[in-house]
C-alpha cells in the first residue's frame, strides 16, 4: 500500500510527522495509549474506544494480520490509530487478511513511523488530550486549529452511539441455569460468551431500555456493560441502576457500568490524567488478598468519600449510602484508583476493569462465577422469604 506523508498534532501543539497508515484522510479524537503487547484487533473493535485515537506502545503492530473470530463488535470503533513499525506482511494460521487493508476498508485514518515511545511519555506527563491526524495536509498550525475546536471527552455522552439498535439473545451453552438482561452501553462480545459458558442466557438490550423492558426478558439479574464517554452525562443509566437497586434485583457492572453504579450509589466520578488502557494492570482483590494482572480500558473512575490526597481508599471502610453499606472491593496498585465496588445490603457489585479479557489475562474470570453466586443467593433468599410467608 502506497504511503503518503502524514502528521499528528496534539492540542498543546506537540507535533509528530510520519506516514499514512490505513485510510488516507483526516481524523480527530482523544489521544490515549494502550500498553498491550498483543490483542490489537480486540482493541480496535472495542466500542469503549469510540472517539479515541489509540497509540500502541508496542512497536510492531499487524504481525498476525486480522481474522473473522477475534472482533469484539461488528466494526472498528477507534477514531484513529498510531503505530511505530507496521508489519509488512501478517503471518498467522488464523489470519484472513491484513490489518492495514482492513483499516483502509473501514475508513480508519492512521499514522505510522512516529516515535510512539516519545508520544506515550508526553501523554503520561501532560495527560490525555485532543489530537488530529491528517494525511491530506502537513500544515501543523492549520491542523492545530481544528484539533482545538474538536469536542473533548469530558461531557461526552456516547453510549447511544455504540449501543445495539435492537435486542438480541446469546444462548447459554448446554442447560440454561439463569437469564440476565444486559444494558448495552458498548458491550464486548466476550461478556455474553463468558456468561454462556456458565449456563447463562444473555438478552442484550439498547441503552435506552426501561426497567420494565429489562425485566420482561424474565431476567434473574441485570448487567451494565462497558462503554465510552463521560459517566457524568449518563443520566438514564444511572436512574435505571437506582431502580434496579430499589427492586433488589442482582446487578453486576463492568467498567462504564461500574461508574454508573457508583453514581447511582451517590458517589462522584472524575477523569483520570491519562487513564488505564492495556492488559497488564495490577489490581488487588480485597476479598481474597490476591493480586490480579488485569485488562483495562477506562479514562474515568469512581470517587468514594474518605479517600486520601493520593486517592488511597481507607482499608475495610464501609460507606453509608441510600442503599446501605458499600465497600471498595478492588484497588489498582499502580495509583490507588477504585477498581471495584460491593454493596453489602443489596445484591450488587462491579469492577472497573475487564474480567472478560479479550485480549488479556484471565486472572479475573472468577468474577463471572461471583455473579452467578449472587444470582443463586438472591434466588435462595427469595425462596426462603416465600416459605416464611406461607408458613
Amino acid at each position: 500500500m502506497k504511503r503518503r506523508p502524514a502528521i499528528l498534532v496534539l492540542e498543546d501543539g506537540r507535533t509528530f510527522r510520519g506516514e499514512s497508515y490505513g485510510a488516507v484522510g483526516e481524523t480527530f479524537g482523544e489521544a490515549v495509549f494502550n500498553t498491550g503487547m498483543t490483542g490489537y484487533q480486540e482493541t480496535l473493535t472495542d466500542p469503549s474506544y469510540h472517539r479515541q485515537v489509540v497509540v500502541q506502545t508496542a512497536p510492531h503492530i499487524g504481525n498476525t494480520g486480522v481474522n473473522t473470530e477475534d472482533d469484539e463488535s461488528d466494526r472498528i470503533w477507534v477514531a484513529g490509530y498510531v503505530v511505530r513499525d507496521p508489519a509488512r506482511i501478517g503471518s498467522n494460521w488464523r489470519a484472513t487478511g491484513e490489518l492495514e487493508q482492513r483499516l483502509a476498508d473501514e475508513g480508519v485514518v492512521g499514522i505510522c513511523g512516529v516515535d510512539t515511545r516519545a508520544l506515550t511519555r508526553h501523554l503520561r506527563e501532560r495527560g490525555a488530550m485532543r489530537v488530529g491526524i491528517s494525511s491530506v495536509t502537513t500544515d501543523a498550525e492549520e491542523l492545530l486549529e481544528r484539533v482545538r475546536s474538536a469536542p473533548a471527552m469530558v461531557g461526552a455522552d456516547l453510549s447511544a452511539e455504540v449501543t445495539t439498535d435492537r435486542p438480541y439473545v446469546v444462548q447459554a451453552e448446554g442447560e440454561q441455569r439463569y437469564v440476565i438482561a444486559a444494558l448495552d452501553l458498548g458491550i464486548k462480545r466476550n461478556v455474553p460468551r463468558r456468561l454462556a459458558a456458565r449456563g447463562v442466557t444473555t438478552h442484550v438490550l439498547p441503552a435506552s431500555s426501561t426497567i420494565e423492558e429489562l425485566l420482561a426478558t424474565g431476567a434473574d439479574a441485570i448487567f451494565f456493560s462497558p462503554g465510552p464517554g463521560d459517566p457524568a452525562t449518563a443520566e438514564h443509566p444511572v436512574a435505571l441502576a437506582r431502580e434496579v437497586l430499589r427492586r433488589r434485583v442482582p446487578l453486576f457492572g463492568i467498567c462504564f457500568g461500574s461508574q454508573i453504579l457508583g453514581r447511582a450509589l451517590g458517589f462522584g466520578t472524575y477523569k483520570l490524567g491519562y487513564g488505564h488502557r492495556g492488559i497488564n494492570q495490577p489490581v488487588l482483590d480485597r476479598t481474597t488478598g490476591k493480586v490480579e494482572v488485569t485488562s483495562h480500558n477506562h479514562g474515568f473512575a469512581v470517587q468514594v468519600p474518605g479517600a486520601g490526597a493520593d486517592g488511597a481508599v481507607v482499608p475495610n471502610q464501609v460507606i453509608d449510602t441510600e442503599f446501605g453499606g458499600v465497600e471498595v472491593s478492588h484497588v489498582c496498585l499502580n495509583d490507588n484508583v477504585v477498581e471495584g465496588l460491593r454493596a453489602l445490603d443489596v445484591p450488587a457489585f462491579t469492577v472497573q476493569y475487564h474480567p472478560e479479557a479479550a485480549a488479556g489475562p484471565r486472572d479475573a474470570d472468577y468474577l463471572f462465577d461471583r455473579f452467578v453466586e449472587l444470582i443463586e443467593g438472591a434466588r435462595s433468599r427469595g425462596a426462603d422469604d416465600s416459605g416464611e410467608q406461607h408458613a
